[in-house]
């Protein structure tokens, strides 16, 4: 009998690509969305409610993993008071439910992973580079990862075996940031933002399934792992190999700090700070990334 993953989250871009590997390695997939949708012989769908704090517990019922990754999209509104709350709700709230129905049904999962993001080392510039055992940040970045982290740790408590994957930028066909700013470079209007030193760790969509893969199929693999490729790619950098793949070299001045400031408040930080990190933990289990050149990436995630 196959062995079932439960994803919360599992409808977005990353659950997406997550379940066709889970399915081609062999286990089957439950999914939790807000509606329901129609089965096939692998892949389930069971309805939960985050903010009723309900849910349909056949799905962690017939569980044997799960991987957490549900979560408001920290880019898509503007950070008023009211949404950092729903930020910071969602992925806590989320973690609680699944706890609660796990404890409450008395069930025992192998393993919890669990989303998390880079941003814990704080929406800042910098050389050093950031290791999982660093101090996380107390700006607004840093403090939601910490308490994303700390509602996964619960399960840990108990006894699970409990991963926390410390994401870049998710780099894949027709998605989140790429998608913004494909566009903008493919009509040759690209340009570096503020400085563009800061950094921007990022990682293929397929090395991020893999690593989750690794994470629910490797006993040794516990605590936190920095999910992104060490390259020390920079805005300037990044934007200029975008630009090659487009086939034009930049242009256009930088975008002034203060203009993007001006437009997105403090969100802007997600463009105008970044910081190094090392992968060195998750490869030291014997995981290799399978894409680590960033031209080769872009074109494969882009239509050029």
């Amino acid at each position: 009998m196959k062995k079932n993953i439960l994803i919360s989250g599992g409808t977005g871009f990353v659950g997406r690509h997550l379940t066709k590997l889970l399915v081609a390695n062999g286990f089957s997939v439950s999914i939790l969305s807000r509606t329901k949708k129609e089965n096939t012989e692998t892949v389930f769908y069971y309805t939960w409610d985050v903010e009723k704090q309900t849910m349909e517990e056949e799905a962690v019922q017939k569980a044997d993993y799960i991987i957490h990754l549900s979560g408001a999209n920290i880019a898509g509104k503007p950070w008023t008071s009211k949404r950092k709350k729903e930020i910071v709700a969602s992925r806590e709230q989320a973690a609680k439910l699944l706890y609660v129905t796990l404890v409450k049904m008395n069930k025992q999962i192998e393993a919890f992973a669990s989303a998390s993001a880079v941003g814990i080392y704080g929406a800042m510039n910098g050389r050093a580079i950031c290791h999982e055992e660093m101090q996380p940040a107390n700006d607004f970045l840093g403090l939601t990862c910490q308490k994303w982290e700390a509602a996964a740790d619960t399960f840990e408590k108990v006894g699970i075996r409990t991963v926390k994957i410390r994401t870049g930028l998710v780099m894949g066909e027709n998605v989140g940031f790429l998608k913004k700013l494909a566009p903008v470079f493919k009509f040759k209007l690209g340009a570096v933002l503020g400085s563009g030193k800061q950094y921007m760790p990022w990682i293929h969509i397929d090395d991020l399934c893999r690593i989750y893969l690794e994470a629910i199929q490797n006993p040794e693999m516990r605590g936190a792992y920095n999910a992104a490729v060490s390259d020390d790619t920079t805005n300037e950098s990044f934007s200029r190999v975008l630009a090659k793949v487009y086939g034009y070299k930049l242009w256009l001045p930088n975008v002034p700090s203060f203009l993007i400031r001006l437009v997105l408040g403090e969100m802007s930080k997600l463009l105008l700070t970044g910081r190094r990190v090392s992968n060195a933990k998750i490869r030291t289990l014997g995981f290799e990334f399978r894409h680590t050149n960033l031209e080769a990436t872009l074109k494969d995630c882009l239509v050029v």
